[in-house]
Formats: structure tokens, C-alpha cells, sequence
């Protein structure tokens, strides 16, 4: 949504602090509210029988939480949480359908940031087959500090393997390298970008490929 979609509605946001591990949605459970993030970070975990878990999606700045309910469904699908604390604004599932179905451009800037999300999850699945770790760890990395708009931010090596889906032991390796060649630095659950240029070097094209999808289809997000 652009910014002056949101001066518009701006009467029904509420802005709301969400600390680390916040649950916005638990898996199978309604929305009830909708969420625009400022500068934190939210994950979307699916856990299998077994007890593994992976991320699926991020969301951040660029985007909304709580969007298929303009699709008309009710519950949510995996657990949604705050991996990397900060603001968001935060506005009921019934004032935003009735923004929806009223206001003409909130429809398109929906269905852009939706399109988006496909995108960006078709892109995600070749990037976990194909690319190493490193290459991945240093994308969400990067992703991360741009969502927080800071080049440091909370979060530990087993929550950043979870993002992954490996094991802890691979991001430590992954991460000892990065900070080796000067990219970051890490201590006591922070990570801070040194060279976010030589980060992206050591990153795989998945990040300039998803700046790109956001960039191209919620021009509001840049």
C-alpha cells in the first residue's frame, strides 16, 4: 500500500510494539487482525508431525500480515511471529475488509503485494535447492537489516538455522565465515553488517532477485 493509502486509513491503525517470539497467529486459528510492519521482522513457520520446523515466508516492511483474509480465508495457515522485534501497525480484520470492498485502490495493492508474496515463494524454493548456506544465510541477513532499516539487529544462530532449515551447526559454520571475511560481526545474539556490499557479494542473486519483486510490484516498499 502506498503512502497515501495508508493517510487514509491512518483513523483505524494502532501502533503496537512486538517483542521477540510474539505470536501473531497461532497455526489453524482466525485472524482476528491484520499487520502492517514498521521495522520488525515476522516469520511463518510450518512444523511437521515429527516436531522440524522451517520457515516458509518473511514478512517486513514491504508488506502485510493477515492479507489472505482478503481472499476470503479464515484461519491461518502455520504459526506467525516476531523473529526480529519492533513496531507494526495493527488494524481489525473487520475495518480492513470494509477498506477492501470500498476503497478501489486497496484491491490492487493487495493483489500486487499477494502476487508478490508467489513470486518470492517460487523463487525461495529454488534458492533452497540449489544455493549453499553461506549464500543463503547471507541473503536473510541482508533481507533482515534492510526490513529493520538498521545494519544491527537480534537474532540467534538457532533461530537463523530454523530460517533455513538446517542444522544449528551449519549457520555457526556459515556465519564464521561471513564474519571472517569482515562482512559482520556477531556477539550475544546481535548481528551487525560491516560491508552490506561485500555481504551481497557473498550472497546468492535470490537477494537482488527479491528486491526486485518487491521493488517492481509494492513500489511503496522502496
Amino acid at each position: 500500500m502506498t503512502n497515501e493509502d495508508f493517510e487514509t486509513i491512518s483513523h483505524q491503525l494502532e501502533t503496537v510494539n512486538l517483542s521477540v517470539r510474539q505470536t501473531l497467529y497461532d497455526d489453524g486459528s482466525p485472524a482476528n487482525e491484520v499487520y502492517f510492519p514498521i521495522d520488525c521482522v515476522i516469520s511463518v513457520v510450518t512444523t511437521m508431525n515429527d516436531g522440524a520446523a522451517i520457515e516458509t515466508a518473511t514478512v517486513g516492511y514491504e508488506g502485510m500480515c493477515g492479507a489472505q483474509v482478503a481472499l476470503g480465508a479464515q484461519d491461518m495457515f502455520g504459526r506467525w511471529f516476531c523473529q526480529i522485534p519492533g513496531r507494526a501497525y495493527k488494524m481489525s480484520v473487520t475495518d480492513f475488509l470494509r477498506g477492501y470492498e470500498r476503497d478501489e485502490r486497496w484491491r490492487p495493492a493487495v493483489g500486487r503485494y499477494l502476487q508478490a508474496v508467489i513470486d518470492v515463494l517460487s523463487q525461495s524454493v529454488a534458492c533452497n535447492r540449489l544455493h549453499l548456506v553461506s549464500e543463503r544465510c547471507a541473503r536473510w541477513l541482508l533481507m533482515s537489516a534492510d526490513r529493520v532499516h538498521s545494519p544491527d539487529f537480534p537474532l540467534t544462530h538457532e533461530a537463523l538455522a530454523t530460517m533455513l532449515g538446517v542444522r544449528r551447526a551449519g549457520v555457526s559454520v556459515a556465519a564464521a565465515e561471513l564474519q571472517t571475511a569482515g562482512y559482520l560481526s556477531y556477539r550475544r545474539g546481535r548481528f551487525h553488517m560491516i560491508d552490506p556490499a561485500g555481504l551481497e557479494s557473498a550472497a546468492c542473486e535470490c537477494y537482488t532477485v527479491t528486491r526486485a519483486i518487491y521493488d517492481r510490484l509494492t513500489p511503496a516498499a522502496t
